[in-house]
């Protein structure tokens, strides 16, 4: 079952989502938010597999909320459904965390396919989208999914310039065990050494 949230600031587009996937079988839907803040009250108590969200939403919007819910809950999958196709909201929201980009003015049975697809681990862009926009940033985000939580916790701090040491006392670790994750996290972004690790760290500053 693929449970998901909604957040749009207009009701009719989501009384249109709710419509579609209502008699999907394989989807139910557990939330309905019309502002980020709402939306991140239902992720929290409702922990949905998927979140379709606009971008442009009162008191927090959808940028912000998708860095919340991938910090929070970074198995939850974020699909960005907005009007602009701009590079920029794009890129922002790839960079925060999205794993697929739908256009409103797209025909709600992409909605399906998107949610379906990023359900299942992949990810999603509308055809509308120049596929220079994403296809790097898609590359980067599938780097980071592949890390565990404590992964990514020791990578933010080894961008920050901590030792070994200072991490395995942030968090309470042996060295040893802090050279280990070390050592994975190297073999899984296919880095080429501790230098080259603290190097991608602080150039790409992940906020995980």
């Amino acid at each position: 079952m693929i449970t998901i949230a909604i957040a749009e600031d207009h009701q009719s587009l989501i009384d249109g989502v709710e419509l579609l996937l209502k008699y999907e079988k394989e989807i139910s839907i557990v939330g309905m938010a019309n502002d980020g803040e709402e939306l991140l009250k239902i992720v929290r108590l409702k922990r949905p597999k998927v979140i379709l969200t606009d971008i442009r939403m009162p008191k927090i919007d959808g940028i912000a909320a998708t860095r919340i819910i991938k910090k929070e809950l970074p198995h939850s999958k974020v699909i960005a459904f907005s009007m602009f196709d701009q590079e920029d909201a794009v890129r922002q929201m790839i960079d925060a965390g999205a794993s697929g980009y739908i256009l409103k003015n797209s025909p709600l049975e992409e909605v399906l396919t998107a949610i379906q697809q990023v359900a299942k681990g992949e990810t999603y862009f509308d055809a509308a989208i120049d596929p220079s926009l994403f296809l790097g940033e898609v590359k980067q985000l599938a780097k980071k999914q592949i890390l565990s939580k404590s992964e990514r916790e020791i990578l933010t701090l080894i961008g920050q310039g901590k030792t070994s040491s200072e991490i395995a006392a942030i968090r309470f670790n042996s060295v040893s065990t802090i050279e280990t994750h070390r050592k994975n996290i190297i073999r899984k972004l296919d880095l080429h050494g501790k230098g080259e690790l603290l190097r991608y760290a602080i150039e790409k500053k992940y906020d995980f």
